[in-house]
């Protein structure tokens, strides 16, 4: 996808900023070029504010993005998620933020082994793109507090270069 955005944006740094940002946040792009968050429209000039680029910037990468064969059809049907790493402790959960190579296989697979071994419910679990975040984060929301036990055996898997827990 990067690869996309980045041969088609080549000659456009504001618009690919524009456009990477569209990604990140799930934000969808109509035929028409109308932006979405959801079913709500957002408009350009709070968008072109938030991320430092003129208005016009926003309406011409949405109108690009609209009338191309290629990105259209992918950014037509971007959702927005909640995520709620951030609101978890005030939720009476636990949130695990592994830090590793994104490439590597099992990653999630061994995490969830330690967490479904000792009984414990995921709440949710979020792995950030490494392609659109430069340091990405697997983001795992348990159903409640972790014990001393489990944070060990986690801490113990060789994968991650850093398992924290808040």
């Amino acid at each position: 996808m990067l690869k996309l955005l980045e041969s088609f944006f080549e000659k456009a740094r504001g618009r690919k900023l524009v456009a990477m940002e569209f990604l990140r946040l799930g934000l969808r792009v109509d035929g028409l070029g109308k932006i979405y968050f959801g079913k709500v429209e957002i408009q350009p000039a709070k968008i072109g504010r938030a991320l430092g680029v003129d208005r016009r910037v926003v309406i011409e990468t949405a109108k690009a993005i609209a009338h191309d064969d290629g990105l259209l059809p992918i950014f037509y049907r971007l959702e927005p998620r909640a995520f709620i790493g951030n609101a978890a402790k005030a939720l009476g959960f636990d949130t695990i933020e592994i830090h590793a190579d994104p490439r590597k296989k099992g990653i999630v697979a061994g995490v969830t082994k330690v967490l479904a071994g000792e009984g414990i419910a995921i709440r949710q679990i979020i792995s950030d793109d490494p392609d659109l975040f430069p340091e990405p984060v697997l983001t795992i929301i348990i159903d409640g507090k972790l014990e001393a036990g489990v944070i060990k055996k986690l801490k113990e898997l060789t994968f991650a270069d850093s398992i924290s827990v808040r």
